[in-house]
C-alpha cells in the first residue's frame, strides 16, 4: 500500500474542516457543506483506489472508508458538541483502524495472520474502552462541576444572609447603645435623642 496515497486522503478529508475547527453549532448551510464534501471526498479516494489491485485495493477501500466515518464524526461533533459526540469520534478512528488494520492482515497466512486479527481486535477493543472510560470521567466531572456549582450558590445565598443578620444584630447593638446614651437627657431631649437614635440605626 503506497503511505503517500493513504496520506494525502486523509489530508484531503482535514482540509475540508481546517477553516472551521473551532466552530460550534454549524450553521445549517455550513454543515450541509460539510456533508457534501466528505461525500466528494470519498468519492474521490475511493475511485483512486482503482490503480490498486487485489488486497492493496482493499486496505486502501477500508482506508477511504474509515477516513469518510471520521470525518462524518467529527462534523457531528462541531455540529453539536458535548461528551457524547466527542465519544464518537474515538469509536469511529477506532473502528477505521481496525477495519484497516483486519484487511492488511489478509497479506498473511496461517498462524500469523490469527494472531495479526486477534491483535487488531484487542487494539480495537482497548481503543473502544478507553473512549468509554473518558466518556464516563467527562460525564461524572460535568455532573460534579454542576453540583459543586449549586453548593456554591448555596454556600453564596447563606453567606448573604449570615452577613445580613449579622448587620442587622450590629445595628441593634449600636441602637441600644445609643438608646442608653440617651438617658443623659430629660424629656423632650431624650424623646429626640433616641428619635434621631432610631432614626440612624434604622428602628421602627
Amino acid at each position: 500500500m503506497d503511505k503517500t496515497h493513504i496520506t494525502a486522503i486523509a489530508t484531503a478529508f482535514t482540509l475540508i474542516f481546517s477553516a472551521g475547527a473551532i466552530a460550534i453549532n454549524l450553521s445549517k448551510d455550513d454543515y450541509k457543506a460539510g456533508k457534501a464534501g466528505i461525500a466528494d471526498e470519498y468519492k474521490a479516494a475511493k475511485a483512486g483506489c482503482g490503480s490498486f489491485s487485489a488486497n492493496a485495493k482493499d486496505v486502501c477501500l477500508a482506508e477511504a472508508k474509515g477516513t469518510e466515518n471520521v470525518a462524518k464524526a467529527e462534523l457531528e461533533a462541531r455540529n453539536k458538541p458535548g461528551n457524547k459526540s466527542h465519544y464518537d469520534v474515538r469509536v469511529a478512528k477506532a473502528e477505521a483502524a481496525y477495519a484497516v488494520a483486519r484487511e492488511k492482515c489478509d497479506d498473511k497466512a496461517g498462524n500469523v495472520k490469527d494472531v495479526c486479527v486477534k491483535e487488531a481486535k484487542a487494539e480495537a477493543v482497548a481503543a473502544k474502552a478507553d473512549a468509554k472510560a473518558q466518556l464516563k470521567t467527562a460525564n461524572a466531572n460535568d455532573k460534579a462541576a454542576e453540583t459543586s456549582a449549586k453548593a456554591n450558590n448555596v454556600a453564596n445565598e447563606k453567606g448573604a444572609d449570615a452577613r445580613k443578620d449579622a448587620a442587622s444584630d450590629k445595628r441593634d447593638a449600636d441602637y441600644a447603645v445609643a438608646k442608653e446614651k440617651c438617658d443623659r437627657f430629660a424629656d423632650n431631649a431624650k424623646v429626640t435623642c433616641i428619635r434621631d437614635a432610631k432614626a440612624r440605626f434604622g428602628q421602627s
